[in-house]
C-alpha cells in the first residue's frame, strides 16, 4: 500500500512561490488528502530543453517527492503545432524528422529529474493519441464544447490579435483545443486530475479543466507557477551568448555553473526556492547571509552547485567548480585544453602566429596589442604595479619575453589585467 501523501506539499509550494494561479477551488485539500496524478507538458521545439523550463522540471519531482504520480507529457503532436504563448510571431513549423530528434533529447532530460521504477512516474507523447485522431471526429467531439469568442478571449490569442500585421494562424490558434484534449485523455487513461504549468499557461489549463467538467462530469484542477525573469525584467534562461541548455553538448556544466553563479542578489532567494530542495530553514539562513554580507556570494555558490548537481550529477559539477577556482589561480596551466577553452570562452581572444614566440614577444606589446592596455606605456605601468599576469603568475619584468614555454595545451596563453580582465592568445 502507498504511503499517504505529504500534507505539507501546498505550503511548501507557497514558500516557494510557486502556488501562483489556480482554478476552482479544493486544491490544497485534495493534495494533502490523496495521491493525485498530474501532468505537465514540454513541447519538443529544440532537442534540448533550457533553463527556462527548469522550475517545472522540479515540480515534477516535487509532486513525485511528496507521494504524487507526475506525468511528464512530450508534446510530440503539439509540437507539430506551435503554441502561440508568449510569442509575437507564428513558429517555424517542424518536419517529422527534426521533432523525432528533438523528442529523443528532451525524453532523456525528463527521466533525470522523476523517477520511473515501479510506476512511480509516467512519460507520456501526445502524438499517440493525437496523431491517429481525424479531423471531423475532433471538431464534433471537442471543438463543439468551445465558443470561438472563448478562444479570442485568451491572453495567448489577445495579444496577437492586437498585431494588425501579424495575427494568428488558424494552425496555433487551435493549439489550446489540442491542449485540452491532452488532459481529456491523460484524465481518461490515467486518472489525471490536475496540470501544472507556467502562468502563460492558464488561459491552455482552464480550457483542458472545462472539457473534462463538460465530457465527463469531473472536477480537475489546474495550477500555474510565475514566469521566472531576471532583475532586469528580462526573459530568464538567456545569457549574453545566448540560451542556456539543459543538455551538456550545447551548454557545458561549467557555463551552466556559472550562469547561476552570476545571479543578481535580488533574485537569488527566488531562485533557492524554484530550483533547489533545499530545506526552509536552509533558505532562510542563506536570505540572511545575502542580506548581511552579500559580497561573500555564498547563496550563489550554492545556488549553482545545487543546480548544476541535479541538472548534471556531482562529478560535473565538482569539475565545474574547479575549472571556475582555476581561473583565479596557477591551476590554469594544468587545465585540459576542452576545460581551458570553457573557462575563457566569455573572455576576449585573437589569434598570432606561433612564430611570434621563437625570438619572444614582448608581455608589452602582447599586454596592448590584445587590448588589455591602451598603450605600451599603461601596460608597463600594469606590470610594474604587480597588476599584470601571463596564466595567472604575476609578472614583474617589464622586459618580459613570452616564449613557447608559457604555452598551455601547445597553443594558448592567458594574460591578464587585474582582477578579471583576460584575453586568450591562440598560437598557430
Amino acid at each position: 500500500m502507498a504511503p499517504p501523501p505529504d500534507p505539507a506539499l501546498a505550503e511548501d509550494l507557497a514558500f516557494r512561490g510557486l502556488w501562483h494561479q489556480e482554478t476552482g477551488s479544493g486544491l490544497r485539500q485534495l493534495l494533502a488528502a490523496e495521491a493525485v496524478t498530474a501532468y505537465i507538458g514540454f513541447d519538443p521545439t529544440a532537442d534540448s530543453l533550457h533553463v527556462g523550463s527548469l522550475l517545472q522540471l522540479c515540480l515534477l519531482r516535487r509532486l513525485q517527492q511528496a507521494g504524487h504520480l507526475p506525468i511528464a507529457l512530450a508534446g510530440g503532436a503539439t509540437g507539430m503545432i506551435g503554441d502561440p504563448g508568449g510569442r509575437s510571431e507564428e513558429r517555424a513549423l517542424l518536419d517529422e524528422e527534426q521533432l523525432a530528434a528533438n523528442l529523443a533529447g528532451i525524453r532523456a532530460q525528463l527521466e533525470r529529474f522523476v523517477d520511473l521504477d515501479g510506476g512511480r512516474a509516467l512519460l507520456a507523447d501526445n502524438s499517440d493519441w493525437l496523431g491517429p485522431m481525424g479531423l471531423l471526429g475532433f471538431l464534433r467531439d471537442v471543438g463543439k464544447h468551445f465558443t470561438v469568442n472563448d478562444m479570442v478571449a485568451k491572453e495567448s490569442v489577445r495579444s496577437r490579435l492586437e498585431r494588425a500585421e501579424q495575427g494568428i494562424s488558424y494552425t496555433e490558434f487551435s493549439y489550446m483545443l489540442l491542449q485540452a484534449y491532452d488532459f481529456l485523455h491523460l484524465h481518461d487513461r490515467h486518472g489525471c486530475r490536475l496540470q501544472c504549468g507556467g502562468s502563460d499557461q492558464f488561459g491552455n489549463i482552464t480550457m483542458g479543466v472545462e472539457l473534462v467538467r463538460k465530457m465527463r462530469g469531473a472536477q480537475v484542477y489546474g495550477l500555474t507557477s510565475p514566469l521566472v525573469l531576471r532583475s532586469d525584467g528580462a526573459k530568464f534562461g538567456k545569457s549574453e551568448s545566448g540560451t542556456v541548455w539543459l543538455d551538456g553538448r550545447r551548454t557545458s556544466p561549467y557555463a551552466l555553473h556559472q550562469f547561476f553563479l552570476r545571479t543578481e542578489d535580488a533574485v537569488v532567494g527566488a531562485y533557492l526556492r524554484y530550483f533547489t530542495f533545499l530545506d526552509h530553514a536552509e533558505i532562510a539562513e542563506l536570505d540572511a547571509a545575502v542580506a548581511e554580507r552579500p559580497a561573500e556570494r555564498r547563496a550563489q555558490r550554492v545556488l549553482a552547485g545545487e543546480v548544476c548537481t541535479l541538472v548534471h550529477g556531482r562529478d560535473e559539477t565538482r569539475r565545474a567548480e574547479e575549472a571556475a577556482a582555476a581561473l583565479f589561480s596557477e591551476d590554469v596551466a594544468a587545465l585540459d585544453e576542452a576545460t581551458l577553452l570553457e573557462v575563457m570562452a566569455e573572455a576576449p581572444a585573437s589569434d598570432r602566429p606561433r612564430a611570434d614566440l621563437d625570438a619572444g614577444l614582448a608581455l608589452v606589446d602582447a599586454l596592448s596589442d590584445s587590448g588589455l592596455a591602451r598603450s605600451k606605456s599603461e601596460a608597463r605601468r600594469a606590470i610594474g604595479q604587480g597588476g599584470a599576469y601571463v596564466n595567472n603568475r604575476r609578472e614583474s619584468d617589464p622586459d618580459r619575453l613570452l616564449t613557447r614555454d608559457d604555452l598551455l595545451a601547445g597553443r594558448y596563453v592567458v594574460l591578464r589585467k587585474g582582477r578579471r580582465d583576460y584575453h586568450l592568445l591562440r598560437f598557430g
